[in-house]
């Protein structure tokens, strides 16, 4: 079946319908949401209430554009929605951010990281700096929309994802020194 067979089988309440959208979007968006979950059995429920979600507004989708880009939206927006209640602005007390030449980190200081060990780096970000690094550089979102979608400041945004880039710098310098 073709994505717009199913959307409309889906539309009609059909389960097998459903059922192979899910199949078909959830291994890729469930990727998504463990950028965004502290843990895989929160990643599993962000993801659960983000197809049920996709299932109960797809009458809103209008065949236009990405179907994938759509169901992306929906999933990152429960993600946020899941850390909407924290504060962004008083995470990691006494971090102090210093301006720093992004030249001045080795590119062998990275150069040996996996993908994985980057998602591991970017995980134990303080969920904050982690939302907006997130948003900012893999969804590709702007700091206006950043703002918007979490009720901060634009300018909040933009000093989250300076720390929360000195602070992944900081956790490469470290592994580095383990390494050696």
């Amino acid at each position: 079946m073709t994505e717009d067979e199913l959307i409309r089988g889906c539309l009609q309440e059909d389960a097998s319908c459903q059922k192979e959208i899910f199949n078909r979007f959830a291994g890729r968006m469930l990727g998504v949401c463990n950028r965004y979950a502290r843990n895989s059995a929160d990643a599993e429920d962000i993801l659960q209430d983000a197809f049920i979600k996709v299932f109960s507004k797809l009458c809103q989708f209008k065949f236009e554009g990405s179907f994938e880009g759509w169901i992306r939206r929906i999933v990152v927006n429960t993600a946020l929605k899941k850390y909407a209640l924290r504060r962004y602005e008083k995470e990691v007390v006494g971090y102090e951010i210093k301006d720093r030449d992004e030249s001045s980190l080795e590119p062998s200081a990275y150069a040996h990281l996996t993908e994985k060990d980057l998602l591991v780096l970017i995980n134990n970000l303080p969920d904050g700096y982690r939302l907006i690094f997130n948003l900012y550089v893999i969804e590709g979102y702007q700091h206006d929309e950043i703002a918007n979608l979490l009720g901060i400041q634009s300018g909040t945004s933009r000093s989250q994802l300076v720390k929360a880039r000195n602070m992944l710098q900081k956790q490469i310098i470290q592994l580095q020194k383990i390494a050696v």
